[in-house]
């Protein structure tokens, strides 16, 4: 038996997320696409273990996977055959041992998303999948200020789409911005995140950014007197790495 790790990016444009249930479109996952692949090469029902789990049409430039297989493969031929039978929105970038104990999903210390936007006026044509639009550009001093209420552990429950009742406080470790001409990027990083909670709060924040609510916005959501929503436009987040 050996443990092959996977190192992959995908254009989540088409994909119902990571991984759907059957009845809510399973075959318009990431995840299928791979098993799709990875059962034909080894003749084995492989079980594949994600450092994150994106939601629909979410990308990632960095997703980790990981599964076990009793065929004679190397990682060189894993990397091959899956670059010759994926579509070409899904690539992987690397294939390799990893120890035996390995889960990508249990192991991960962190995750990092990226929430893209383009704030010129005119939306650039060949960027406009894989980044929002919102000019004028958001106020990013507001936004920090509204960011200092997110930091930490809390239970993001409210900031969830979600009907998990339990594991729902979560560590936010940094959130971060970068600006350069004409597009802005929120960076969250956090120990793991519950479903569209990067998309909720990057809207929350754009929100505050814009002008619609002050950066208390935040801990009124937190206190339940403010609901989070509408999330953010999914084409703009990115799973941009997983720390292990």
């Amino acid at each position: 038996m050996q443990n092959i790790r996977l190192d992959i990016q995908y254009d989540g444009s088409r994909y119902l997320g990571w991984q759907r249930p059957e009845k809510d479109g399973l075959h318009r996952s990431v995840s299928y696409k791979l098993n799709e692949v990875l059962n034909r090469m080894t003749g084995e029902e492989i079980h594949l273990c994600a450092g994150a789990r994106t939601d629909p049409g979410v990308h990632a430039l960095a997703q980790t996977v990981s599964f076990q297989t009793e065929a004679p493969l190397s990682p060189e031929g894993f990397l091959r055959g899956l670059s010759l039978y994926l579509p070409q929105d899904i690539t992987v970038l690397g294939a390799q041992h990893a120890p035996d104990r390995f889960r990508a999903d249990l192991n991960a210390l962190s995750r990092t998303y990226e929430y893209r936007i383009c704030t010129s006026e005119i939306y650039d044509v060949f960027h406009m999948r894989y980044e929002s639009h919102c000019f004028p550009s958001p106020d990013l001093q507001a936004m920090g200020q509204a960011a200092s209420f997110l930091k930490g552990r809390h239970d993001f429950r409210c900031f969830s789409s979600g009907r998990k009742k339990r594991g729902t406080e979560k560590e936010i470790l940094d959130i971060s911005f970068i600006q350069e001409p004409d597009r802005i990027a929120i960076c969250i990083t956090a120990n793991d995140f519950l479903h569209q909670m990067p998309l909720l709060i990057s809207g929350a924040l754009l929100k505050i950014g814009c002008g619609f609510k002050d950066p208390k916005y935040i801990q009124d959501i937190f206190d339940g007197t403010e609901k989070a929503g509408p999330p953010a436009e999914a084409k703009g987040l990115l799973l941009k790495s997983i720390q292990y």
